[in-house]
């Protein structure tokens, strides 16, 4: 449901992890490099890195470096709407393939951190509860950062995020867009104009999208042939998840898998 650890409690840093659970790297002193879903990402003192549910990644931190790594589950953290566009507001946890370094106030993340560690640790009356608001102030204090560099303010809605939560548990059904609707108690009508306002793309689009990034994480991690990725995000027909894949990255899944040296 949630943890915390410093950088000095990592274990097996180095090897590559997917836990369904979001990922808050904060780097207090020296460095670390954060590896994800095959890109790298090198944190210094007073940045920190947010890693998306279902991402593959990795910790390499620095001889002395310091700082935590908090995780917590969707269900814990999103009591109701305003939790569910907080947790994905400016893009911190999103879906597509944007993770960043961020600077922040450090006085603030190492204060809530702390206490955070400190409430898990002895557990006093409601720290689930008081966990829950830190977790919130963290995320505003992260926002409020991006802002003050000038970043564009995104704000998506509860709806178009419970969307990309449902397709994603949902890869192997390959379900249309009326299907999502359907479970979300909308309209495809609502699902694309929700799509064309937080992407610029269609609902389906969007879908493929989320496929293509999945794709890209099963091809780079773990021992699955590319028959078996096919079949896990929905094909019944390998030949045309190659095609699909190729349309979408200008590579073949084969290609994908020998220049990043997992042939």
């Amino acid at each position: 449901m949630i943890e915390i650890r410093t950088f000095e409690q990592l274990q097996d840093a180095a090897t590559p992890r997917r836990v369904m659970r979001y990922l808050l790297v904060y780097c207090a002193k020296e460095s670390i490099l954060a590896h994800i879903d095959g890109n790298r990402y090198p944190l210094h003192a007073g940045e920190v890195i947010t890693i998306t549910s279902g991402q593959y990644h990795h910790l390499e931190p620095a001889p002395g470096a310091e700082g935590y790594v908090l995780e917590f589950t969707l269900d814990f953290f999103c009591k109701d709407d305003q939790d569910i566009e907080l947790i994905f507001h400016n893009g911190l946890f999103c879906h597509f393939d944007q993770n960043e370094v961020i600077a922040v106030h450090t006085a603030l993340m190492q204060e809530q951190l702390a206490l955070i560690q400190s409430e898990l640790t002895t557990q006093p009356y409601q720290y689930l509860t008081s966990i829950h608001s830190r977790i919130v102030l963290l995320l505003v204090g992260i926002n409020r950062a991006k802002v003050e560099r000038g970043d564009e303010i995104w704000k998506p809605s509860a709806l178009f995020l419970r969307f990309l939560e449902a397709v994603r548990h949902h890869f192997i059904h390959d379900y249309p867009v009326a299907e999502f609707a359907r479970m979300l108690n909308t309209t495809e009508a609502k699902l694309n104009e929700q799509a064309r306002l937080h992407a610029g793309k269609t609902a389906q689009n969007v879908i493929y999208g989320l496929v293509t990034a999945e794709a890209k994480r099963l091809l780079l991690y773990g021992d699955l042939t590319i028959k078996e990725v096919a079949y896990k995000l929905g094909f019944n027909d390998p030949y045309y998840f190659s095609n699909f894949f190729k349309k979408h990255t200008q590579v073949s899944p084969k290609h994908f898998r020998e220049v990043n040296g997992l042939s």
